[in-house]
């Protein structure tokens, strides 16, 4: 923690500040609510884990959560499949269940060591739980979001990290993330600004959108074992459905296609709005999705409405 003279100082990655009455730690041009790492024992190992496959499981899309037990059918059934579009599917759900099995066999590990069996990491169970998480790791560039917009391998690859790295170091990983996240929705919502706001017809918007951005900073940042979580995520909600109900302001005399350009200016705002959530969720970075959002945006802006 820096003293208040060091503070005075411009921040480096990985600086801690006491910052509004709460402790934060700088990365890439933020300061994010700060938590301190678990102690690195296998035991805490295995809590990590176990929270990073069901959030894994919970960004990603449905039916994929594929029993461990199962492995062997779903991968029978990944290498039989032959049309392009159901292997994808099959893929994703045969890494589910090399992420069960590897969770499985932790879990097994972790038992040993409690009844005082040490296992080395040379061991074949540990090196069957390396294996299975380094081909769910391989094999999670075929996973979607569950929005469907794209993959999501930062998310996927969480389990795998926190496995193999000292847990301080992940826990670094993780605010490197957040703060990647962070700039991708202020990327977003400063588009939407300036596509949007110099639009008379969509007055009003400008704030709405600062303040779901602000919102949805705060929610990215934020843990859900933190009692904070009961007053931050209802005002990222809350804010959010505010933005989908806005509506632009018709002119008395509208033909149809003004119409329809102005009622797809409101689709291309709520999809900023869900692309900002899914970022605030999963607590990554969705570049390709944000490229292409921002893209349409500045294509819709080039041709007033008025």
């Amino acid at each position: 923690m820096e003293t208040a003279s060091e503070g005075n100082l411009p921040p480096k990655n990985g600086d801690r500040r006491v910052v509004d009455k709460l402790e934060r730690v700088f990365f890439d041009g933020y300061w994010i609510r700060y938590y301190a790492p678990l102690q690195d024992t296998l035991a805490n190992r295995k809590r990590l884990i176990d929270s990073l496959t069901r959030r894994a499981f919970h960004h990603t899309e449905a039916g994929i959560n594929t029993p461990g037990s199962s492995l062997e059918l779903a991968r029978e059934a990944y290498v039989d499949e032959t049309d392009p579009e159901r292997k994808r599917v099959n893929a994703a759900m045969l890494a589910g269940a090399l992420f069960n099995r590897a969770t499985d066999l932790f879990t097994a590990i972790v038992d040993l060591g409690e009844l005082g069996v040490q296992v080395s990491e040379n061991n074949e169970l540990m090196r069957q739980c390396s294996d299975c998480f380094e081909e769910a790791l391989m094999l999670g560039q075929q996973v979607r979001h569950h929005s469907g917009c794209e993959g999501i391998d930062e998310v996927w690859g969480e389990p795998f990290k926190a496995f193999t790295m000292p847990i301080d170091d992940f826990y670094q990983s993780r605010f490197i993330k957040i703060a990647q996240g962070m700039r991708e929705i202020d990327q977003i919502a400063s588009c939407m600004i300036e596509v949007f706001c110099s639009q008379p017809l969509f007055a009003g918007l400008e704030r709405l959108i600062v303040d779901y951005a602000t919102a949805a900073r705060q929610a990215a940042e934020t843990m859900k074992m933190d009692p904070i979580i009961f007053q931050v995520w209802p005002d990222f909600v809350s804010l959010g459905e505010r933005l989908d109900s806005f509506r632009p302001r018709l002119p008395d005399v509208a033909d149809q296609m003004l119409r329809m350009r102005i009622a797809y200016g409101r689709d291309l705002v709520q999809e900023g709005r869900l692309l900002i959530s899914y970022i605030a969720s999963a607590r990554v970075p969705m570049t390709k999705s944000a490229a292409a959002y921002i893209e349409e945006c500045q294509r819709y802006g080039k041709t007033p409405l008025i």
